[in-house]
């Protein structure tokens, strides 16, 4: 080994050029950045969302509308569903597990009981709401509607 063999380590350096560095850099005098304009200024920032003069993406989506962050979300499960899984299933109660291992709700889904179909069965139902419609119709039945 002698001086001629000698090389930098692997990755330490980088082949970069060295900008506004003098006209014996190549890039001299404009430094790359143009002729006159926001961007060839010292202290030039792009505000986020500068689309370069064109009409920006946030002020051409329409903004309309309201989206309340309070609202409750229920999975809807009608007693047409409920008189089928209790023919099925051969069940009296039914209740948010029962649902569950079915695959008629996720774990996490708050349940709303609906109307729609027929109720021939008794079943106690617990459940987080219930339609008016639903309700009477498993009381009618003999059944009771429990909320949670």
């Amino acid at each position: 080994m002698d001086l001629s063999n000698l090389k930098p380590a692997e990755g330490s350096v980088r082949n970069r050029k060295r900008i506004g560095r003098g006209q014996g850099s190549g890039r001299g005098g404009t430094s790359t950045k143009g002729h006159k304009g926001a961007q060839s200024r010292s202290g030039y920032k792009r505000k986020p969302g500068f689309e370069g003069g064109q009409m920006p993406l946030y002020r051409r989506v329409p903004k309309f509308g309201f989206k309340n962050i309070n609202r409750v979300e229920y999975r809807g499960v009608n007693i047409c569903v409920l008189q089928k899984l209790a023919e099925e299933k051969n069940l009296e109660v039914i209740n948010q597990q029962v649902l569950i291992e079915h695959g008629i709700v996720a774990k996490k889904d708050l349940v709303k009981i609906l109307g729609m179909g027929e109720l021939k069965a008794k079943l106690d139902v617990t459940a987080h709401s219930f339609t008016k419609t639903a309700q009477s119709a498993i009381e009618a039945q003999g059944g009771t509607a429990t909320k949670i």
